[in-house]
């Protein structure tokens, strides 16, 4: 089955429906495509209109979620694209079936993913994601009673010991691997010109009230036997150990490229090149939110919009957001700057400490390989189930490199995706 729209949006993040919600009130014929069964992407999963006031983007959500109901936009909840045939065509599937959608423009919103890094220990049950710790409780994971090391990189760490702490969770510590000095100049300038985010982290703090957050501070092993019991962090040059029950670790974020890579898109210092309307390098294809750059809320919302403008031709509209989108994007180059990762980092795994989870690939075996290629053709790394998302941040941190194009399908499939993939072909030659 084959359909058609003006534009295709893919993510239903805060980018994803700011695009299709302006493009759809324009009279475009829009469809919204996600892989989850909600709307919000990680920033808004979990809020509906009853719950919003408890969090602190809850009302963004309801105002962008109303204009998206009234806009007439189609939204295709649980539906992931794998391929991407020819141009202007993405083949999709559901739990029970593929399709084919055809696009005259189609806006990218695919959002970010965790950045792990292994240390030893980081394979042993209770060891999460900081941001998959975030969802599984918003999803309805009971964390009430339980002792949680909250540790890694970037802005994060607070929110999510935040809502652990209202969850019921006693939270042991937050341990952020940069500096004080380097995080000065990014509180002082990036925060103090956006009150909202600075008013935003004091909240968090209040909820947080009494725990200790340790700058200069990272885990160097988790131990236990049948799962983690207690965590070596490293606080200012010092070892010291604390029980827990679950350690959320993850170093900040890296786009999710897998689809741009595939339509052939550019990719520069590990985001997708676009220009003031969110153009990609590839005609009718656009880019925004943390593909173009991790940059939060707002960067998304306004990337997002000026998507949704220049899609339906008002060049003029979507201009009209360039200041905003600029402070974003100066936002976004401090945030870099202040959660720069140390080196210190690389030196954590051991030789036995398994890099790529899907292939039991050690550091060993992959340190001795010079590129990415033949690390999968010598170990498999890179070749499981999430065809590298997880390694690839740690390879390209650890050794200087990681998968730098992906092949069809990009995310795992189902034979009967396949075989219909086949079958098209078999006609198409005919």
């Amino acid at each position: 089955m084959r359909a058609r729209f003006d534009v295709v949006v893919v993510g239903a993040g805060p980018g994803g429906i700011a695009a299709a919600a302006v493009a759809a009130a324009a009279g475009m014929r829009v469809c919204l495509l996600d892989a989850n069964p909600g709307l919000g992407g990680q920033v808004w999963r979990g809020i509906g209109a009853g719950t919003a006031r408890s969090y602190p983007h809850g009302g963004k959500f309801v105002r962008w979620k109303a204009r998206l109901d009234a806009s007439g936009c189609e939204v295709w909840q649980g539906w992931q694209v794998v391929d991407a045939p020819k141009q202007r065509l993405l083949r999709v599937e559901s739990d029970v079936e593929s399709r084919e959608i055809e696009f005259v423009h189609l806006i990218l919103a695919t959002g970010a993913r965790e950045r792990f890094l292994p240390f030893p220990g980081w394979t042993l049950p209770g060891v999460m994601g900081v941001g998959g710790a975030q969802a599984m409780v918003k999803s309805g994971l009971d964390a009430s009673g339980k002792r949680v090391v909250v540790a890694g990189s970037g802005p994060l760490l607070l929110a999510v010991a935040a809502g652990l702490a209202k969850a019921g969770a006693t939270i042991e510590g937050v341990f952020e691997q940069a500096t004080r000095a380097q995080m000065a100049p990014f509180v002082l300038s990036a925060l103090a010109a956006q009150p909202g985010k600075l008013i935003e982290g004091a909240l968090y703090r209040l909820w947080t009230f009494g725990v200790p957050y340790r700058f200069d501070s990272w885990v160097r092993r988790a131990e236990g036997h049948a799962r983690v019991e207690r965590v070596w962090v490293s606080i200012g040059g010092k070892e010291r150990a604390i029980a827990c029950d679950w350690l959320a670790c993850g170093f900040h974020l890296v786009p999710n490229l897998e689809l741009p890579r595939l339509l052939g898109c550019q990719i520069l210092a590990g985001c997708v090149k676009v220009d003031a309307l969110q153009q990609s390098s590839v005609e009718g294809v656009a880019c925004v939110g943390e593909l173009t750059g991790i940059g939060g809320l707002e960067k998304a919302l306004h990337e997002g919009e000026i998507a949704g403008w220049a899609a339906v031709g008002n060049q003029a509209r979507a201009l009209s957001l360039a200041s905003r989108r600029r402070r974003q994007l100066e936002f976004a180059a401090r945030m870099e700057r202040a959660f720069a990762l140390r080196p210190e980092l690389r030196r954590l795994p051991t030789d036995s400490t398994i890099v790529c989870r899907c292939e039991d690939v050690t550091h060993k075996e992959l340190a001795a390989c010079e590129g990415w290629r033949e690390a999968k053709l010598h170990s498999r790394c890179g070749m499981g189930s999430c065809q590298g998302r997880i390694c690839g941040g740690a390879a390209e941190f650890l050794y200087g490199w990681g998968p730098k194009d992906a092949r069809p399908p990009v995310y795992p499939t189902k034979v009967a995706t396949l075989a219909a993939e086949t079958d098209t072909a078999d006609r198409a030659s005919r």
